[in-house]
């Protein structure tokens, strides 16, 4: 009997001991599929903070939302645009460690009255930029969308309750926009997203080389999360990883260490260690020679190859290429002094070549195949060109890895610089006009006189140059394309500048003549308002400058956003041509491509308001002249129609449609020109020497 206890003891003991040594196993793993968490984030019943794995094990879910990122201080989970969402449907997002922030804006719909601090939007305005789940907007117009905000209390929480959502008096959830303080001193919008703040319950138990961050909670109760502090990396929790320094060693072994033997095996652990990265750096040398051989050498051949290109996109312009060490020069290295601004493919440099010609020095930032190809295919496009409206490609440099391209050099920068008063005078109103005629011109040349036609992309006021005389000049013909004659649009991804892009093309990807006509009708606006084209600070609905100027326009509230430099009240021939340019910006931003003008008859109009002031005046001189004494301009109206030009009241409106004769010759003509033969003076005193660049170039 003893002998058996003996021995049921013993193997107990050697289960037990066996037990606490070996390591433990489970079935709930920390992944799901691809998607790894770290503590205190898991998938299992016991988690500090569960999440949910879907059944195919390819997201991570919190009930039926998708996990889209975790950070040190939030969840952020997808909420998708839906009709008729269920205000309880997010009650899952409420859990014991994690909730909704008021780092979050929410569109809610079914608000039994307009509420305050929210915007409501027609709910037809949505419907147009494509099918909603669960909407239905031809059956329930009244509908609206409310924009709120949850007001934070004084009590510090973190945490957003129900109840705050629910007792703003809407029924259903259309969708949330987070607000991502993680980036810096922006602020980033996330769409259709929602931000949930996470904490474990409990005071502070971080590890060493940590900081905690408590977290007040709506219950009263407290949370805390755990971050490693800089020059660590880990979860920073005591029952997860800790931290541990980036730059780890073997430990070391003090003279009063109460364990030799463990300190000797660390010791080895630590030479055999030491061992493998010697073994492991060498590896990586030879690694790297190969490699940076390799890539000599195709860097050696795709130079070939580029250069082969480039004269093949030159043809028999012959476009110079100019070497690396003379670009240097005549930029001083590329010195800060020299530069003259920086867009979204590179940036720019005024410089002196050899023969102190004053040119401008676009370096490519991005040095890849893309970048080549852009480079490429401005230079195809630019050799292939000529109109005095177009800014003309002087050479290129392709040296040392770096692609670089050398225009004539425009002394007054950007038409949008001039616009947003960033440098020189305000810009009259007979100055904007040629400038907007100019460019009109230069692309309906694109458009038109070429074959196949060329499509820019890109138009906008910060690509249209400004030269000594204020003659405009289009560039930046990287993201142009080449449009085939047989066909009316081409299908490519849709690239182009935010506030400038044809809502069309951004729809279904169908490029055509009709994009840049949008584009130029946003530039129309900037030149009649001076307003930015997108701009937060102004109101939701607002931010959009085309959206803003089509719904004054058709209210009629045109003088609402005229550009109050340009007194338009105080010369009625000023005031009838912006009313004018405004109505043809108005058909350029039409919604439906089909509506809106060509880039000839855009031409065609602006060319005739630009000519009609003159036509008074030659009006006004003759009547002068013929009775002897000194008159005003003619007011402009039906009394005293301009020459050529005829007023129509159109039937059972209020308002006046200027007639146009057909001047297609008169354009045709216009394109040919090299030098504007108008009476505007382009060098007045309003032009200062300020508006020249620091360079003097």
């Amino acid at each position: 009997m003893f002998h058996r206890s003996t021995k049921f003891a013993l193997l107990l003991t050697i289960f037990l001991f066996c037990s606490t040594i070996a390591p433990t196993s489970s079935s709930c793993q920390p992944s799901c599929g691809q998607h790894s968490l770290k503590y205190p984030f898991g998938f299992c019943s016991d988690s500090k903070v569960k999440l949910n794995c879907s059944s195919d094990s390819s997201k991570v879910k919190i009930g039926e939302f998708e996990v889209q990122n975790i950070t040190s201080d939030s969840i952020f989970v997808s909420l998708p645009v839906k009709c008729n969402r269920s205000l309880g449907v997010i009650d899952p997002l409420f859990g014991g460690n994690f909730a909704p922030t008021f780092n979050n804006s929410f569109l809610l719909q079914g608000c039994k009255s307009k509420q305050n601090g929210c915007d409501i939007t027609p709910s037809s305005f949505v419907g147009e930029h494509g099918p909603v789940e669960g909407c239905d907007w031809k059956s329930k117009s009244e509908d609206v969308i409310c924009f709120k905000r949850l007001p934070r209390d004084n009590s510090s929480r973190e945490d957003v309750l129900p109840s705050d959502l629910k007792g703003i008096g809407c029924s259903f959830l259309f969708s949330a926009i987070a607000y991502d303080k993680n980036k810096g001193k922006e602020l980033s919008f996330q769409l259709q997203m929602l931000e949930l703040g996470w904490w474990l319950k409990g005071p502070c138990n971080c590890s060493n080389n940590a900081s905690c961050t408590v977290v007040k909670l709506a219950t009263g109760d407290r949370g805390y999360r755990c971050r490693c502090h800089e020059g660590f990396v880990g979860d920073g929790f005591k029952d997860g990883d800790g931290c541990r320094s980036t730059f780890s060693a073997v430990p070391q072994c003090k003279p009063s260490t109460l364990w030799p033997g463990r300190c000797r095996k660390a010791i080895k652990i630590g030479v055999l260690v030491g061992g493998v990265i010697i073994v492991a750096t060498l590896v990586v040398a030879l690694s790297l020679v190969c490699y940076f051989t390799r890539r000599r050498s195709s860097w050696l051949r795709k130079q070939v190859t580029v250069k082969r290109l480039l004269r093949e996109a030159a043809g028999d312009s012959t476009v110079p290429l100019y070497p690396y060490k003379e670009i240097e020069r005549a930029t001083s290295f590329f010195d800060e002094k020299h530069r003259l601004g920086t867009g979204a493919f590179g940036t720019v440099y005024a410089g002196h070549l050899h023969n102190d010609e004053c040119v401008a020095i676009k370096k490519i930032k991005y040095r890849d195949t893309n970048s080549v190809d852009q480079v490429i295919n401005e230079i195809k496009l630019l050799s292939s060109v000529s109109h005095p409206n177009l800014v003309r490609l002087l050479g290129c440099c392709i040296e040392g890895g770096e692609q670089i391209l050398v225009y004539e050099y425009m002394p007054n920068g950007t038409l949008s610089e001039h616009l947003q008063r960033e440098r020189g005078g305000i810009l009259p109103w007979t100055i904007r006009l040629t400038i907007a005629t100019e460019t009109a011109n230069a692309i309906a040349y694109l458009h038109s006189a070429i074959n196949p036609p060329i499509y820019h992309r890109d138009i906008k006021s910060s690509n249209i140059l400004l030269d000594y005389s204020f003659q405009s000049k289009v560039a930046d013909f990287g993201l142009s394309r080449l449009g085939m004659s047989e066909t009316s649009h081409i299908s490519t991804a849709p690239q182009g500048t935010p506030g400038y892009v044809d809502p069309q093309y951004h729809q279904n990807f169908h490029l055509s003549d009709k994009s840049d006509v949008y584009s130029f009708g946003v530039v129309l606006v900037e030149i009649i308002t001076a307003m930015k084209v997108v701009d937060f600070s102004r109101p939701t609905s607002e931010i959009n400058l085309a959206a803003l100027a089509v719904e004054r326009i058709r209210r009629g509230c045109l003088d609402d956003i005229i550009d109050p430099f340009l007194e338009p009240h105080r010369d009625a021939w000023t005031l009838y041509s912006v009313h004018k340019v405004a109505e043809l910006a108005f058909r350029c931003l039409a919604f439906h491509s089909d509506m809106r003008p060509t880039m000839i008859e855009v031409a065609e109009e602006l060319e005739v308001i630009r000519r009609s002031e003159w036509e008074a005046l030659e009006e006004t001189i003759c009547t002068a002249s013929s009775i002897g004494s000194v008159c005003s301009s003619p007011r402009i109206g039906r009394e005293n129609s301009l020459v050529g030009v005829s007023f129509e009241r159109v039937a059972g409106q209020g308002s006046e449609t200027l007639i146009v004769p057909p001047k297609s010759e008169m354009f045709l003509q216009s394109m040919k020109e090299v030098k504007d033969n108008s009476p505007v003076s382009v060098h007045d005193a309003w032009l200062s020497g300020t508006s020249s660049p620091s360079t003097n170039c």
